[in-house]
């Protein structure tokens, strides 16, 4: 007999829905269950849907959101075992400081379930604090998928180093605060240049940039077609909350990194081995430097880190973590 699941988001095109739902449906049904997703917005209507969804389903996993205390109660009676996943520090303003709705909310939706997982140590070691059936189920990559070839030297100018980073606008905050190196790195390194793919352009950076539009279908060869992932990030709640996933789609692309010194990404990131952890303007600059100037360098950090990918943060090692804890529940 298989088993239905039903996980709960805000949206398909979400990064927490299609990283942590929607890439394992294919090993869901290979392992005997059956998957669906429903969008828990959109009007009383859909609601109403996701309440009856629920009802039918062996485990509802419930992806990153939070709801009322009245929903909240009506989803826990439909719902025979209820699951919340989460990859941000959703308890806290994104700014990191702390929330006392957004934490009262959070509380009371990680109390109510049968399980909780969460995206890395930071959020299980919260979450702990309101139930005790925890599990760090990491953000994964299809890590075949990143591994394009692509002519790195078709993609640039003659003699350039291409740094890149991957997101979108709701971080671009974060890059806009890399302002200061990036103009100390690019004078360190005459040519270099930044691809940004995203849904924005930060032309006033202090390097020249190359805006690329953010599609599924091209990030792969845009990463791979590039010499250095970088990610800057802020060493603060909200930060910490972040599960890496730039940096591990780096590493799948055989990329090195350099990256701030801070949260999941000092976790994942092998300093020397991988890339570079670093913390201030000068550091920055300066791995960046050496870095633009070792093209074996380059290709011996970026192979480690997609073995690295390729054993711990691959779809199919991930999910047997998740699978082991839903099927106990299911």
């Amino acid at each position: 007999m298989t088993r239905r699941l039903l996980f709960v988001s805000k949206g398909e095109e979400a990064s927490s829905t299609r990283y942590r739902a929607l890439q394992f449906f294919p090993l869901w049904q290979a392992a005997g269950f059956t998957p669906s997703h429903v969008t828990a917005s959109g009007g009383l209507g859909a609601l109403l849907a996701m309440l009856r969804e629920a009802a039918r389903a062996d485990v509802v996993i419930v992806l990153r959101k939070t709801f009322p205390a009245l929903l909240l109660w009506l989803l826990r009676r439909a719902s025979k075992r209820l699951v919340f996943d989460f990859d941000d520090a959703i308890f806290c303003n994104t700014d990191g400081s702390p929330s006392r709705t957004r934490m009262a909310r959070f509380s009371a939706m990680a109390r109510a379930c049968d399980q909780v997982l969460a995206g890395n140590a930071f959020l299980a070691g919260h979450a702990t604090a309101f139930n005790p059936a925890v599990t760090v189920i990491p953000t994964s990559v299809e890590s075949s998928r990143y591994q394009a070839e692509a002519d790195k030297e078709a993609y640039k100018p003659v003699d350039s180093v291409d740094l890149v980073w991957i997101g979108s606008r709701s971080t671009r905050k974060y890059l806009a605060e890399a302002m200061p190196w990036l103009g100390a790195a690019a004078q360190r390194v005459p040519g270099l240049r930044l691809k940004i793919i995203a849904d924005f352009d930060l032309s006033d950076c202090g390097v020249a940039t190359l805006p690329v539009a953010w599609r599924a279908d091209t990030e792969a060869r845009e990463l791979a077609s590039s010499h250095i992932g970088i990610a800057p990030m802020r060493d603060d709640d909200w930060s910490r909350g972040k599960c890496a996933l730039k940096v591990l789609q780096y590493m799948a692309a055989g990329l090195p990194v350099v990256s701030s010194n801070a949260g999941a990404n000092a976790e994942v990131v092998n300093d020397g081995e991988t890339g570079y952890l670093v913390a201030t303007s000068s550091e920055w600059a300066e791995r960046i430097e050496r870095l633009a100037n070792d093209a074996a360098l380059r290709r011996r950090m970026g192979e480690s880190g997609r073995r690295i990918v390729a054993a711990d943060y691959c779809v199919e090692s991930v999910f047997e973590r998740m699978r082991s804890v839903i099927s106990g529940l299911a």
